[in-house]
């Protein structure tokens, strides 16, 4: 065996030897052949056409992938709407009690998100992050070191790299 079939990677099949010769067991040069051509031709023509096939599941399936997701995100919501309907339902009843419902479904809401991958951040006291904070206005803040967020005015709902909203957050502003 020469150093050259030594040294072939395991995926590399050598080509078939043409009917009617022996295998000799050492590598030769020759010219290729027309079935040599053909089969080759052959292979790669169905390759392109595996290809192809594949495309064409995909461009098929995709659409339908996406309506499951989509079906997916909107049952995990419908909890949260019955129990507002609910909620609405009781309106006329004590003010309190429907405080407390309405600030349950709230938190229901949040934990759908956060099971979708989009958890509520509405920190203070935290530096400034521009991947995570939206700054709507800078304060007067002495007893906080410049560029704190001292104020969440609206949730930021994700994490850096992966954000559905940034939080809108008011700013320590740098002492003079």
């Amino acid at each position: 065996m020469s150093e050259h079939d030594q040294a072939r990677a395991p995926e590399e099949a050598p080509l078939p030897e043409p009917p009617g010769e022996e295998a000799s067991g050492r590598a030769t040069e020759r010219p290729a052949s027309a079935a040599d051509i053909e089969e080759l031709e052959d292979r790669w023509r169905r390759a392109l056409a595996d290809l192809d096939n594949l495309r064409k599941r995909y461009a098929r399936d995709r659409p339908r992938e996406l309506e499951a997701e989509r079906a997916r995100a909107a049952a995990a919501w419908l909890p949260v709407l019955d129990n507002l309907e609910l909620a609405l339902a009781h309106a006329g009843a004590d003010p309190g009690a429907i405080v407390q419902g309405v600030q349950a479904v709230r938190d229901q809401a949040v934990e759908v998100l956060r099971n979708l991958g989009y958890p509520r951040h509405e920190e203070t006291g935290v530096p400034f992050d521009p991947t995570l904070h939206d700054v709507i206005s800078v304060v007067d803040a002495p007893d906080t070191a410049p560029g704190t967020v001292v104020e969440v005015v609206r949730p930021g709902y994700g994490e850096p790299g992966r954000q559905l909203r940034p939080a809108a957050v008011a700013v320590s502003r740098k002492q003079e």
